[in-house]
């Protein structure tokens, strides 16, 4: 389904995660080359991880559409990397999908307030 500007729907996959004991070291390798991989994916847009004071984890991807998205998915790399997080790394994980219905943005630009003396 396109977006209101009639392009196709962005794809937003949020990914949230808490490790086993031990594999924060492994984990950040791999998480590194999956990350890299990512960026190198047709559709990539973004992806930026946060991690809690109580351990959890957050990755948000962004991808242009949902064929892209799915391609990233799919990825014979990223699988084994799926796979290796089950059987090695994550204590739990949850992953929610969903296309972008709406976005909005505010940047503050750096400066003198309005009316301010110079």
């Amino acid at each position: 389904m396109p977006g209101s500007d009639g392009a196709p729907a962005r794809v937003v996959t949020v990914f949230r995660s808490r490790l086993r004991p031990g594999v924060a070291e492994d984990y950040g390798e791999l998480s590194a080359s999956v990350t890299a991989l990512a960026r190198t994916m047709p559709g990539f847009v973004e992806v930026k991880t946060f991690e809690a004071p109580d351990g959890e984890r957050l990755t948000l991807v962004t991808f242009a559409d949902r064929a892209s998205h799915e391609a990233w998915r799919d990825h014979p790399e990223h699988r084994r990397a799926q796979r290796l997080g089950v059987e090695q790394l994550y204590a739990e994980y949850r992953i929610v999908v969903g296309r972008v219905e709406h976005e909005a943005a505010f940047i503050h630009l750096e400066g003198p307030a309005s009316g301010a003396d110079t």
